[in-house]
């Protein structure tokens, strides 16, 4: 079924809209028979019209993975959505926001060992007495 040109109530585009220019970035299910969007009371059909719609008008970039849509606001979106929902200019999405606590560095793989444990791994170290199953004590 090709669903070329479909007319969106405004509520609902507006609650679309909305709720993109609040997160910043949208996830929508390959799904068209399903009924309600997971985050916005919009069937999830017209959420993805929508988007389609954006992302052929260079607001929005499109990722589709696994059978969902990825999609996240451009700077040119922001703007466009700063006009069509007439919020402030000082008023921006979560995805630029910046953090209020600090965030620690991202650690990639084990540092210094990691939680091998010292070497010791199963039936190795103190009291393994014979077979499997003991483990290192202590």
């Amino acid at each position: 079924k090709q669903f070329n040109n479909m007319l969106v109530p405004k509520k609902n585009r507006l609650a679309v809209y909305s709720y993109l220019f609040k997160e910043g970035v949208l996830v929508a299910k390959k799904d068209f028979a399903s009924g309600k969007h997971a985050q916005i009371e919009v069937p999830n059909l017209q959420v993805v019209k929508l988007m389609q719609s954006m992302v052929s008008r260079g607001l929005v970039k499109e990722k589709f993975s696994w059978q969902w849509f990825y999609y996240s606001l451009t700077n040119e979106g922001i703007e466009y959505l700063r006009e069509y929902l007439h919020v402030p200019g000082d008023t921006v999405p979560a995805t630029l926001r910046k953090s209020t606590k600090p965030q620690p560095p991202p650690s990639f793989g084990f540092r210094n060992g990691g939680d091998r444990g010292g070497g010791r791994g199963r039936g190795g170290g103190r009291g393994s007495g014979g077979r499997g199953g003991g483990g290192g004590g202590g």
